[in-house]
C-alpha cells in the first residue's frame, strides 16, 4: 500500500530553525526587547527624507517615460520586449514607494504625502490607496493572524515544485491580472469604492489619451496594462513569499519575516527602495526605506539577527519555498 504523504502545514513550514533565532540578547542599551530602537535611536532613524523620496518619485516617472519612449523611438520588436519587462521592475518602484506612503514615511507634509500615494503612486498601479492603508496595517497589527489580509498567499509552504510553477505560470499568463481586474470592476457594485474608482480611472483614461495624443493608442494596453498583469504578478509574487511565505504568527519578528542578503540585481528588479531589509521594516514599521539597512545593522550587532537566520539569495529561498 503507497504510502499518502502529510499536507505542508498551513503556517510555520519555513520558519528558521531554533539555532538561527538566538534568545536572551534583546534589550540592549541600543534596541528594546522587541527589536525596535530605544527612543533617542528612534528618533533619529525616524526622520522622513522628504527631499529624496521627491526624487525617488521624479525618478521612477523619469524611467517608466524613458523605457517607454526608447521602445518607440528604436521601433523594433526587441525594444518594446525590454520595455515591456522593464514596466515589470516600474510597476515594483510605484508599489514600494506607494507603500511608504501608505505609512506616511514619503513626506512629512501628511496632505502631500497622501495626494502623491494616492493619484501618483497608487492609481495608475491599480491600487486603491486607503484600502491599501487599511489592510496593510492589518498585516503589521499580527501578521499571519485571523485579519492577515493576504492569508492565502502565505500558507502551506513549502510547496511542491509543480505547484509553483502553476501559480507562476498563471501570474506571467495573465490569469491572476485577469482575477485582479474582474475583482476591481466587481466593486463597482459597492457605493463607498465608486469615488476611488473613478479616480482611478481618470488616471488610466489620461494614460491612454497619451498614447492617442503620440498617434499611438497601442501604447497603454502594450506597455502599461499588459505588463501589470503579467510581468509585474509574477515580480509581486515571489516578492511577498520571500517576506512571509511559509512563516508563522508569532510576536518574534523573525518568526513572521524572512531575510535575504540583498543583490544589486534583486534590487533593480523586485526589491527597490530598500525593501528587501523587510525584517528592520517588520520590526519598526515607522523607519522610511533609506535607514532599514541601518536598522538591520543594529538587529546583527545585538546578536538577535544571526547568519543562520539569512537566506544567501533569493533563488535560495525560492528553491527551498518550492520544495515541499
Amino acid at each position: 500500500m503507497t504510502a499518502v504523504e502529510s499536507p505542508a502545514p498551513l503556517f510555520g513550514g519555513m520558519v528558521r530553525p531554533p539555532e538561527a533565532l538566538p534568545e536572551g540578547v534583546l534589550p540592549t542599551d541600543r534596541l528594546l526587547a522587541g527589536g525596535k530602537p530605544r527612543p533617542e535611536l528612534r528618533a533619529e532613524m525616524r526622520r522622513i527624507p522628504s527631499l529624496r523620496n521627491a526624487v525617488a518619485v521624479l525618478a521612477t516617472w523619469a524611467q517608466i517615460i524613458v523605457a517607454i519612449g526608447a521602445a518607440v523611438w528604436i521601433g523594433h520588436p526587441l525594444a518594446y520586449a525590454a520595455a515591456f519587462l522593464l514596466q515589470g521592475r516600474n510597476f515594483a518602484r510605484l508599489a514600494i514607494l506607494g507603500h511608504e506612503a501608505a505609512h506616511r514615511l514619503l513626506f512629512s507634509h501628511r496632505a502631500l504625502n497622501d495626494a502623491v500615494g494616492r493619484w501618483v503612486l497608487s492609481y495608475p498601479s491599480f491600487s486603491g490607496f486607503d484600502n491599501y492603508r487599511r489592510a496593510h496595517f492589518a498585516h503589521h497589527r499580527d501578521e499571519l493572524g485571523p485579519d492577515e489580509p493576504d492569508l492565502a498567499l502565505y500558507a502551506r509552504y513549502p510547496i511542491p515544485r509543480d505547484s509553483m510553477r502553476r501559480k507562476l505560470t498563471r501570474d506571467a499568463l495573465f490569469v491572476s491580472g485577469g482575477k485582479n481586474m474582474k475583482g476591481l470592476v466587481r466593486s463597482w457594485r459597492y457605493p463607498a469604492a465608486r469615488p476611488v474608482l473613478v479616480r482611478m480611472g481618470v488616471v488610466h483614461v489620461a494614460l491612454f489619451g497619451v498614447g492617442v495624443a503620440l498617434g499611438r493608442w497601442w501604447l497603454y494596453p502594450l506597455l502599461w496594462l499588459a505588463p501589470w498583469m503579467s510581468v509585474w504578478k509574477v515580480f509581486n509574487r515571489l516578492r511577498a513569499i520571500a517576506e512571509h511565505g511559509g512563516c508563522e504568527r508569532s510576536d518574534d519578528r523573525r518568526r513572521t519575516t524572512h531575510h535575504v542578503r540583498q543583490s544589486w540585481l534583486a534590487r533593480f528588479w523586485i526589491v527597490p527602495f530598500n525593501t528587501g531589509w523587510h525584517l528592520a521594516h517588520h520590526v519598526d514599521m515607522g523607519v522610511p526605506w533609506t535607514n532599514l539597512p541601518r536598522l538591520h545593522d543594529e538587529l546583527v550587532a545585538a546578536g538577535w539577527v544571526v547568519p543562520a537566520y539569512e537566506w544567501p539569495s533569493y533563488r535560495s529561498l525560492w528553491r527551498a519555498l518550492a520544495a515541499g
